[in-house]
């Protein structure tokens, strides 16, 4: 299947870039995917393209003028197809092993089909050692040309047609290895047969050709069923889209189909029922289990005007939901969209495994005609030669290489999602594990977000009037702190100024004129909300309220300062504002801690406060009284200590979050900034628990480790198995089935990280 999303470009005088991805049919080692990606990048219009094996996915970023025949042109010509028939990249790619015959038999029933053929030609020799020496069970030579040559040129014949586009395109690959050494040993039998007139018993090797294509074949097929677990998690999250709604209409209440639903659109969503749709509640309240979306295990009270997402299950109230989002828009597709791009990119590891599967397949075909010269020449016997050099060709094939990384990656980004962790890339998945720093924003993320006006002191004891003008300032604004003053001017019956002239100054406060009703224009009082710095920038006394303001910082409350600027300018009082830290966070700093790793905390609220909550969660270096931009100066001064985690909302976070070398956005609540964090950071976290930082690290930790362990043994397995191979002292039939286990062992290995949730407090 082609999918397209559309990519930014860093200026607007360029065109935007079109990202498109499909399944890909044919590849089946490392040495496949170098060839993949240089096809298509020789097409018109590609800016860029990755391929990933684990997935036989290709993402390409085009420009204007691209093609999409011409690049299946490409592809076909280097001996591979793009399989446009899947619903799902991520279900679809998954399945091409599997299904890559379906005209005729099943995968596994050609494996099935080709034991039952090869198993009268191994079997004998295998039970010759318990016969005696003067027992003789082979079967006749004719029977054993009958046998193996289907499997050799029927069930085998998509390595002959894989490795022949392989080499009218200049390359090689597994295909090629095993349609060569097979061949010779099928080639061998067959002169041997005939020399002896067709009649006589020879020793032949029919058995180690058809036996070592059994072999790669159930490789492939175990190591595709094994590839399909990795795509659980994507499977999973795609289970959870109802096929309709129950739509309200002036009729009644309707089932329509999901894609027939339209933002606006009032849906209803009855006890025990998934929600279909993102929206925001008008009626009813219940309790919604986002696990499976959010990584919440447990139930969430949602209200009037509370979000839901699409795929939460509802509990026992009966919902009315504006419907926000649909289809492609929803939270759920967006999710999907992410877990589906981390999986199909690559890791920067991986560069190092193309570099050799570049040369790889050459190199080995130079060591498999080494072999045969060597062993011909030097002993004499062209026969041993030659099945010598049919095993290594054989136990070369990179299948392990080409799978150890993007398995891993698969299933890592999985389980990270199943639990609330979106891993934006496999960048930053890698780049987690050697994180030394974790530094992280105030508001929302260490504390809830939710801070309540505590205390309000009018320098002419007029409260009311006090929390009337700031209510005027913050009249629309969707800040922590404004709803605060507008919750409490509402509920102490201050009401609010009408203000003109409103406007946000980044990092100080917000500024306006109230005004003069009786004029009927603008041109009032001119006030100014917001920081210690600003007040003194403006020139505003505090001395005044220094102690009073002083005693309430040491208990962690926020203050914000009212004056008026007109002529000298003054004081009309103060706010204080407390957010208490989240239940989980003084937890989360110590487990990090216990990782060795070192917390800081990059505030742009006052010192007193930021250092009051620092305490409380157990942080020692505190940066205080950040402007948003100088929070990406400072994660760029802590990279002299290592690399650096940087941990915000999303929002006022954006530079720093982008300067760091990885950033996790926290999401409080779906639909609670969940947009910026999916754009401005590599991790997103969707439960907004603070916890969720030492659980993305230790997953990265875990994952990065299977790709080094996945690397090393398929390394050492043809460092270790070429040379045995070449030295005479691996039979082709054992070499054969050594290197199915190769590819299934790192594909096995990889999905020990589903048991991620058990062992992740290790």
């Amino acid at each position: 299947m082609n999918t397209t999303t559309t990519l930014p470009v860093a200026t607007g005088a360029q065109p935007a870039l079109q990202e498109h991805r499909y399944a890909v049919e044919g590849m089946s080692c490392a040495s496949c995917v170098g060839r993949v990606e240089k096809v298509a990048l020789a097409v018109p219009g590609v800016a860029s393209a990755a391929v990933n094996l684990a997935t036989e996915s290709l993402t390409v970023a085009t420009a204007p003028g691209f093609e999409a025949t011409a690049l299946q042109q490409a592809v076909k010509h280097a001996g591979y197809a793009l399989r446009e028939t899947a619903e799902s990249v991520a279900e679809g790619a998954a399945e091409t092993s599997l299904n890559t015959a379906r005209r005729g038999l099943s995968e596994g029933q050609r494996v099935a089909l080709a034991a039952v053929l090869s198993a009268p030609l191994v079997l004998p020799m295998l039970a010759q050692p318990f016969l005696g020496p003067g027992a003789h069970v082979m079967i006749p030579g004719l029977w054993q040309l009958l046998l193996a040559a289907p499997v050799q040129f029927w069930l085998g014949a998509r390595f002959y047609r894989a490795g022949w586009g392989a080499l009218r395109a200049g390359t090689g690959n597994m295909d090629l290895l095993v349609a060569l050494g097979t061949s010779a040993a099928f080639g061998l039998s067959l002169w041997l047969l005939a020399d002896a007139g067709w009649t006589g018993m020879p020793h032949l090797y029919f058995e180690s050709s058809a036996v070592v294509i059994t072999l790669v074949l159930l490789g492939k097929w175990l190591e595709a069923r094994a590839r399909r677990q990795t795509t659980a998690a994507i499977r999973a999250l795609q289970a959870l889209r109802p096929d309709t709604a129950r739509v309200r209409k002036p009729e009644g209440d309707v089932d329509v189909p999901l894609a027939q639903v339209r933002a606006g659109d009032l849906v209803v969503v009855r006890p025990g029922e998934r929600v279909a749709v993102d929206g925001l509640v008008l009626e009813g309240e219940s309790e919604l289990d986002e696990a499976l979306i959010s990584g919440e295990s447990l139930p969430v009270a949602r209200g009037p005007g509370s979000a839901v997402t699409g795929g939460a299950v509802n509990g026992n109230g009966l919902l009315l939901l504006r419907t926000t989002a649909v289809g492609a828009e929803t939270v759920l597709s967006r999710i999907v969209r992410l877990v589906e791009a981390a999986q199909a990119g690559k890791a920067p590891i991986q560069r190092l495994v193309d570099k050799v599967s570049a040369v790889f397949v050459p190199v080995v075909l130079v060591i498999a005609l080494a072999t045969l010269l060597g062993w011909g020449l030097g002993a004499g016997d062209w026969t041993v030669a030659l099945l010598n050099a049919v095993a290594v060709l054989v136990i070369a094939c990179p299948c392990a290489l080409g799978l150890a990384t993007p398995a891993a990656i698969m299933a890592g980004t999985g389980v990270a999602a199943q639990h609330g962790i979106l891993i934006k890339d496999a960048q930053a998945l890698e780049a987690a594990h050697g994180l030394r720093v974790v530094a992280f924003d105030k508001t929302g993320t260490l504390t809830e977000g939710k801070p309540r006006l505590v205390a309000a002191d009018a320098a002419d004891d007029d409260r009311a009037s006090l929390l009337a003008v700031a209510a005027g300032l913050q009249a629309g604004s969707e800040h922590p702190l404004a709803r605060a003053v507008l919750q409490a001017a509402q509920a102490e019956g201050a009401g609010q100024v009408t203000m003109s002239g409103v406007r946000a100054v980044p990092g100080r406060g917000v500024a306006g004129e109230v005004r003069d009703e009786e004029r009927e224009e603008d041109g009032g009082l001119a006030v100014r909300l917001g920081s210690a710095r600003w007040m003194q920038e403006s020139a505003v006394p505090l001395d005044a309220v220094a102690e009073a303001v002083a005693a309430r910082q040491a208990l962690g409350d926020t203050i914000s300062y009212l004056a008026a600027m007109d002529g000298t300018p003054r004081l009309l009082g103060w706010l204080a504002f407390a957010d208490a830290p989240k239940p989980g966070a003084a937890a989360a700093v110590a487990q990090l801690k216990a990782m060795g790793l070192q917390v800081v905390l990059i505030s742009g609220d006052q010192r007193a406060s930021a250092q009051a909550v620092a305490a409380a969660v157990g942080i020692a270096d505190v940066r205080a009284e950040v402007l948003p931009a100088d929070k990406a100066r400072i994660v760029n001064e802590l990279k002299r200590i290592g690399p650096v985690a940087m941990v915000g909302d999303g929002i006022n976070d954006a530079p720093a979050l982008a300067a760091a070398d990885v950033g996790l956005a926290m999401s409080n609540g779906l639909g609670s900034g969940t947009d910026v964090a999916m754009h401005a950071a590599g991790i997103t976290l969707m439960r907004g628990d603070p916890g969720g930082v030492a659980e993305a690290i230790h997953i990265s930790r875990r994952t990065t480790a299977k790709i080094r362990q996945n690397l090393f043994w398929a390394f050492a397995f043809n460092s270790i198995g070429i040379p045995l191979a070449a030295a005479g002292l691996l039979n082709p039939v054992i070499a054969g089935g050594a290197m199915a286990l190769s590819s299934v062992f790192v594909v096995s290995n990889a999905l020990l990280l589903r048991r991620w949730p058990g062992d992740r407090k290790a």
